[in-house]
């Protein structure tokens, strides 16, 4: 067996240090994409569900149970998922429910695939939205091999280059479209490369419905610069072809939800503007960074990169190879997008170009002497680890035997913030949520006797004032807490009734503003954590 295996490793020419880094790679990234598994929730947390939008979220999304940022806005998957739940569009809660439907309807590819693959079960639809991106980055890896095959480190550096990126992994991360647009791409190219030019014209043309700007991947179509007038006829044919399932979608959208051809608030402007913009922000706020807010480090990073990719990709131009033709694509694209596209950590355009730094990576030649180009056209690799931090939790831990945690009739004590509280931060092993006044977590007995639990936790707070905590009503602990003071506290055998319990949090004071921090601020809760100690007993009856 063991010869076979090394005569099959010679044939294909495989370094079998490489192969192991490639599937230690692979396994590393299976086990970072358990961690975001939360019971009850599944992988809901990729979708980035904000509390603020809540009210005006889809009946049957709102009835599911799912991870829920707290006061957040949240981000664009909740959109894209609530029209997977009727890619038809049919359903009347959706105009409401998406900030731009006709804007988002557009990309109606990845919405349409979760809910043929969730068979229209809302709930299934959910997980398999969440999951998308994490299968297209199982096949991107697989298909990358055609172009980085595991004979050398080099080969590995390019490969994880791309799998690893900043805008794979915030795809992955947020439940986007770039991901799995990059694997259509790819895909389409390597058909392309394989002179099936009729399938490959087919898997761009579906890729057009996954996001607009995959349609620049039509590029690899092109013939030659010196080909005649029939293969330059030909390939517009293709072209046609493969915008002709985007402008038939846009057709129906016109018709069923409105104007169609919004290009999204500031994505464009004049060339290189909003790129300078850029610069000049992070440049700014690099000297103020601190721990553990990395942000300005990022934009930096992604701003080298994507510089050296661009420069790269004009100053060697290669004509005959489908990648350089759709990476200049890219590289012009990259020119004239807008402050919406660069704003914010490190920014929405290090996804968006991902097909720039794929074309960058295959193109680059091999030799020490482009060693140093290609790493710098890498750098955000260093940010995967930030963009892929597991799930902090709910903001608590729950400690305790299991005859406790759950009750004979399988039910199980839950814990839940209330919406009042801040979104949670985390660094290390410590976590803490804000509150901008009185909140409250709720506790679930699922037992038919009351529950006696120890409450530990730690406060500080904007101002000095006095908190205290309440347990169904009654005042259970009081203290004056400062500024520039933390305040521990252990609470024991506090009493939760059967069903559900409020322990309430409140202050005496209103709140205020600390700088940076635009946020209305009172007290902050910090290491919250409940440990069940014993079922409270009946007592004994007195005797006559």
């Amino acid at each position: 067996m063991i010869g076979k295996i090394r005569d099959y490793l010679q044939r294909r020419n495989i370094n079998p240090l490489v192969g192991l880094g490639y599937l230690g790679l692979v396994a590393l990234f299976a086990w970072t994409l358990a961690q975001f598994y939360i019971p009850g929730k599944g992988f809901t947390y990729f979708i980035a569900f904000g509390s603020n939008q809540e009210v005006a979220r889809l009946s049957k999304v709102r009835k599911l149970d799912y991870y829920l940022e707290r006061a957040s806005d949240g981000y664009d998957a909740q959109y894209y998922v609530q029209i997977a739940m009727d890619p038809s569009l049919q359903n009347k809660q959706l105009p409401s429910a998406v900030d731009s439907l006709p804007y988002r309807a557009r990309r109606i590819l990845f919405p349409a695939a979760a809910y043929c693959f969730g068979w229209g079960n809302p709930a299934w639809i959910l997980q398999v939205y969440a999951l998308q991106n994490a299968l297209c980055w199982f096949l991107l890896a697989a298909i990358l091999l055609h172009w980085f095959p595991p004979r050398s480190w080099n080969n590995f550096f390019r490969w994880a280059g791309v799998l690893l990126s900043f805008g794979v992994c915030v795809s992955l991360r947020n439940a986007l479209v770039d991901g799995p647009s990059l694997l259509l791409i790819a895909l389409g190219i390597f058909l392309a490369e394989k002179n099936r030019p009729g399938w490959s014209t087919a898997v761009l043309a579906v890729g057009g419905l996954g996001k607009e700007t995959n349609l620049l991947g039509a590029a690899s179509l092109l013939p030659g610069l010196a080909d005649g007038r029939r293969a330059w006829g030909l390939a517009v044919l293709r072209g046609l072809l493969v915008a002709a399932p985007l402008v038939l979608w846009l057709r129906y959208l016109s018709v069923n939800v409105g104007p169609a051809m919004d290009t999204g608030a500031r994505n464009f402007d004049l060339p290189f503007v909003a790129y300078a913009h850029k610069w000049s922000q992070v440049l700014a706020e690099l000297p103020e960074m601190t721990w553990p807010n990395f942000g300005a480090l990022w934009g930096l990073l992604m701003l080298v990169s994507l510089t050296v990719q661009f420069l790269f990709i004009l100053l060697r131009p290669q004509w005959s190879r489908a990648w350089w033709r759709v990476g200049l694509s890219f590289a012009l694209l990259m020119a004239v997008l807008g402050d919406a596209v660069w704003e914010g950590y490190p920014g929405a355009a290090s996804r968006v170009l991902l097909p720039m730094q794929l074309a960058f990576n295959i193109l680059v030649p091999v030799g020490r002497g482009w060693t140093l180009v290609l790493v710098l056209g890498n750098l955000t690799l260093l940010s995967a680890p930030a963009a892929l931090q597991s799930p902090p939790g709910g903001g608590y831990l729950l400690k305790g035997p299991s005859a406790l945690l759950s009750a004979p009739n399988s039910r199980s004590v839950r814990v839940e913030l209330s919406p009042e509280w801040y979104g949670l931060e985390s660094s290390g092993a410590n976590y803490w949520v804000w509150s901008p006044g009185t909140a409250a977590v709720t506790v679930y007995n699922p037992h038919h006797a009351p529950l006696l639990i120890r409450l530990r936790f730690s406060l500080s707070a904007s101002s000095d004032r006095t908190v205290w905590v309440r347990v169904n009503g009654a005042e259970a602990w009081r203290v004056a807490v400062s500024e520039d003071k933390t305040v521990s506290a252990i609470l024991s055998r506090l009493v939760l009734a059967p069903g559900n319990n409020r322990i309430e949090f409140a202050t005496d004071l209103p709140p205020r503003t600390r700088p940076p921090d635009a946020r209305q601020l009172t007290f902050c809760l910090h290491n919250l954590r409940f440990d069940l100690q014993e079922l409270q007993t009946a007592p004994a009856p007195k005797g006559n």
